[in-house]
């Protein structure tokens, strides 16, 4: 497990300065490629201002993910996680109708069935932080291009090309396949993914 306890901290104090005098829910960003430790830093901050009592909830992007049938039929279905597999325009709605307020229903991906799920997940009402984490919210492409106006505060997790290739070739192991067919895997899609995620990335409130 990544101890990502420096940059919890470093993000929980941005956190709380721009809640003073705050008025209305605030958007955090955590962006980075596939294999960062996205998750890992959302929910550990998500964790942290939980018991500091600021009602706080994660929205992964990864819900956005259009179906592989839609996929098969766009000839995309290999390249899914690439930042045409998702629907770009749908996520940037929901990050809009987050930052307006309100009780928010979104979808969520079912890794396990590799299919996302209509309504599964729902940001409260009493929702004062979400924190959404995904590849390609800070990415210099349209209509990804247009969310970061949207963040209050935004982080990028920055690790080398080589470390990731290792995070993401142990991400298929794990799936059960093979050395040579998760090497395959993550040489075919997932780092070419990160390789343009760090090639496209726009500018960040913090580098972790």
């Amino acid at each position: 497990m990544i101890d990502v306890t420096s940059q919890v901290n470093a993000l929980s104090e941005r956190v709380h300065d721009l809640r003073e005098g705050a008025s209305r829910r605030l958007l955090v960003a955590v962006a980075g490629p596939p294999g960062a430790g996205k998750s890992t830093l959302a929910d550990g901050l998500s964790r942290r201002l939980n018991l500091q009592k600021v009602p706080t909830v994660v929205v992964p992007m990864d819900g956005f993910h259009l179906d592989n049938a839609v996929l098969e039929a766009r000839g995309l279905l290999s390249r899914k996680g690439a930042p045409e597999s998702f629907d770009a325009a749908g996520f940037v709605y929901l990050a809009r109708r987050l930052r307006a307020g309100g009780e928010v229903v979104y979808p969520v991906f079912d890794r396990s069935r590799d299919i996302a799920v209509a309504g599964a997940g729902v940001v409260p009402a009493d929702a004062a932080v979400v924190i959404l984490e995904g590849n390609y919210l800070l990415f210099d492409e349209p209509p990804w291009s247009g969310l970061p106006q949207l963040w209050d505060l935004s982080a990028r997790i920055d690790v080398p090309l080589a470390d990731l290739r290792g995070r993401l070739i142990q991400r298929w192991l794990t799936q059960g396949l093979s050395r040579s067919a998760a090497t395959a895997r993550a040489e075919r899609n997932d780092i070419p993914n990160a390789a343009r995620v760090i090639e496209r990335a726009l500018p960040a409130d913090l580098h972790l």
